[in-house]
C-alpha cells in the first residue's frame, strides 16, 4: 500500500493518470480549471477545490495528493479573477462554485474524464472554505465537505456596522489584494458584505449540513480567519444542532498552513477516505 502524500502511485495503471486544463462555464462565462485524474479506469470520485481571496494559494499540492489517492481533483478560477471574464463579487463566487459542481457532474464531462458524478466532495480554503460549506448546504447531493481556515463572511456586517475604524481597516485590507480581480475594489467588497443577509453566516448552515460528513480545520496562528471568531462559534453551532458527521481540529500554524502542508494533506485525505471511499 503506497502513501499518496509522499509517494507516486504504482506504475502500469491504465489509463494512466492525467492532469490538464479544462474549461467550465458559469453564467455564460468560461472559467479555466485544472483537472487531476487518477490512473485506472474509474469512475473516480470527484473533489472540487475552491481557493481563497484573491487566489494566490490554489492548493495544487492538495489536488495532486488527492489524485494520487484516487480522487479526481479540480482547481478552478472564479469569475473576474486571474484573467477570467465577468466581475468579481462575493455572490458570483458562490454562484460559480455551484455551477462548477454541476458542470463536473454533467454526463458528457464525467464520461470523458472517468468521473463518478454520484460521488462529489468539496474542499476549500479561507473564502473557499466559506464557499464550500455554503455550496454543500444548498446541494444535498454533495457527499462530504472540508473547510480549511474558513473565513466566515457572515459575521462581517455586524463587525463593521457603526465602527468606522474597523470598516476602514477592512477596506484597506481587501484593496491590497484586488490586483488579480476585475471590476471591484476594497470599498465595493465591503459594501457588498454590508448588504448581505445575516443568514450568510456559517453557523446558520447546521440544519442543512446535518447527516453529512463535515470537516472544519483551523489554524492557531491565523490572523486572517482568527479561530475564536471564525471557527469556534461554527463548531459550537454544528455540535449543538447537531451535525453528527462533524470533525474539527486546530493546527499550530498560520492561515496558509505554511509549515503544516503535509499534515493538512493527510487530514483531508483521511477524512475523505472515511467519507467518500475510493
Amino acid at each position: 500500500m503506497f502513501d499518496p502524500v509522499g509517494e507516486d502511485p504504482p506504475l502500469g495503471l491504465a489509463p494512466p493518470a492525467w492532469a490538464g486544463g479544462v474549461v467550465l462555464e458559469s453564467a455564460g462565462v468560461p472559467l479555466a480549471g485544472m483537472l487531476h485524474v487518477p490512473g485506472g479506469p474509474g469512475p473516480h470520485p470527484i473533489v472540487v477545490l475552491c481557493h481563497g481571496f484573491p487566489g494566490n494559494e490554489r492548493n495544487f499540492d492538495l489536488a495532486h495528493a488527492l489524485s494520487r489517492a484516487g480522487y479526481a481533483a479540480l482547481v478552478f478560477h472564479y469569475r473576474g479573477s486571474w484573467g477570467m471574464g465577468g466581475t468579481w463579487t462575493w455572490r458570483n463566487v458562490q454562484e460559480d462554485a455551484a455551477n462548477v459542481v454541476a458542470a463536473v457532474r454533467a454526463a458528457d464531462f464525467a464520461a470523458e474524464h472517468r468521473l463518478d458524478a454520484g460521488r462529489v466532495a468539496l474542499v476549500g480554503h479561507s473564502l473557499g472554505g466559506f464557499t464550500v460549506l455554503r455550496t454543500a448546504a444548498a446541494d444535498p447531493a454533495v457527499r462530504a465537505v472540508a473547510a480549511v481556515a474558513a473565513f466566515d463572511f457572515g459575521i462581517v456586517p455586524a463587525a463593521v456596522r457603526g465602527n468606522a475604524q474597523a470598516r476602514a481597516m477592512l477596506v484597506a485590507a481587501f484593496q491590497e489584494s484586488v490586483l488579480p480581480l476585475s471590476g471591484t475594489s476594497g470599498e465595493a467588497l465591503v459594501a457588498e458584505l454590508e448588504g448581505l443577509a445575516e443568514d450568510w453566516g456559517l453557523a446558520s448552515l447546521a440544519p442543512r449540513l446535518a447527516g453529512r460528513p463535515v470537516l472544519l480545520v483551523a489554524a492557531e496562528r491565523d490572523t486572517a480567519a482568527e479561530p475564536e471568531a471564525h471557527h469556534v462559534p461554527v463548531v459550537k453551532a454544528y455540535e449543538e444542532f447537531p451535525v453528527a458527521g462533524l470533525e474539527h481540529l486546530v493546527m499550530p500554524t498560520d492561515h496558509g498552513f505554511a509549515d503544516h502542508r503535509i499534515a493538512l494533506t493527510r487530514v483531508v485525505i483521511d477524512f475523505l477516505g472515511r467519507s467518500v471511499p475510493v
